[in-house]
């Protein structure tokens, strides 16, 4: 009976947690479109660093400095979206042609 509780809870648990992370993404407006995203992006690039800086105080040590990296969501998810289409849209003529290849090393390999 014990065990049963144990994951019951456990579960629970686990829900609780991915729904808090849902929760958050979505109150951020993590998951509307790229602008948002940026905008997201920008907000927690003006949030971290003082809050780490805090808990670096709070408990004594120093971090290294971060890297500083010009990332822009909307080209990337532009890119991105850019590529899958671009391969979608050349996989029937790149599948004929490794057809042909295979064909043709078959036949070679049967000479």
């Amino acid at each position: 009976m014990a065990a049963k509780i144990f994951s019951l809870v456990k579960f629970a648990t686990k829900v609780t947690i991915a729904g808090g992370a849902l929760y958050v993404a979505y109150d951020s407006r993590l998951l509307g479109g790229s602008e948002e995203g940026s905008v997201a992006l920008g907000r927690a690039k003006a949030a971290i660093p003082p809050a780490v800086n805090e808990w670096m105080k709070y408990f004594g040590f120093k971090l290294p400095a971060t890297p500083k990296i010009e990332f822009s969501p909307l080209d990337a998810w532009n890119s991105g979206v850019q590529k899958s289409i671009h391969t979608l849209s050349v996989a029937p003529s790149t599948m004929t042609d490794y057809t042909k290849q295979s064909l043709q090393y078959l036949k070679d390999l049967s000479k």
